[in-house]
């Protein structure tokens, strides 16, 4: 599995734990395809078990907006791409930028990219 693709699955597997009471493990159960690769359970897992400080984080950088206010997409592509930003540093910061508005563009409507591409620009600038 390339990492775009454990991008896209990790995504969906978030996108489903976001307001449910699933676990991580049953929301990667129902993600179908190839079989998973070790980046794929890190994003996911790491997303899953820094939740918390991730949203702290995201929240700082949201101006006129809240997190609960956002789309679910934008919130769980935000989540994504802030976790590898701030807990995999081996990742330039350009890639996780590009990878979040690929998905945005692939998963969410004409103005995901644009919205995500402002926040994610705005964190990389003041870390």
């Amino acid at each position: 599995m390339k990492r775009h693709e454990a991008r896209e699955k990790a995504l969906q597997v978030l996108f489903q734990l976001d307001n449910t009471d699933l676990t991580v493990e049953e929301a990667m159960g129902h993600i179908k395809g190839q079989p998973t690769n070790a980046f794929y359970e890190k994003i996911v897992n790491g997303t899953a078990e820094h939740l918390e400080e991730i949203d702290a984080t995201l929240e700082q950088h949201l101006e006129k907006w809240s997190l609960a206010r956002l789309p679910k997409i934008e919130r769980t592509v935000l989540r994504l791409a802030v976790y590898e930003l701030l807990y995999m540093p081996e990742t330039p910061k350009r890639v996780v930028l590009n990878e979040a508005i690929e998905l945005c563009k692939t998963f969410g409507d004409d103005s995901s990219s644009k919205f995500v591409n402002g926040v994610l620009s705005k964190f990389t600038e003041q870390e």
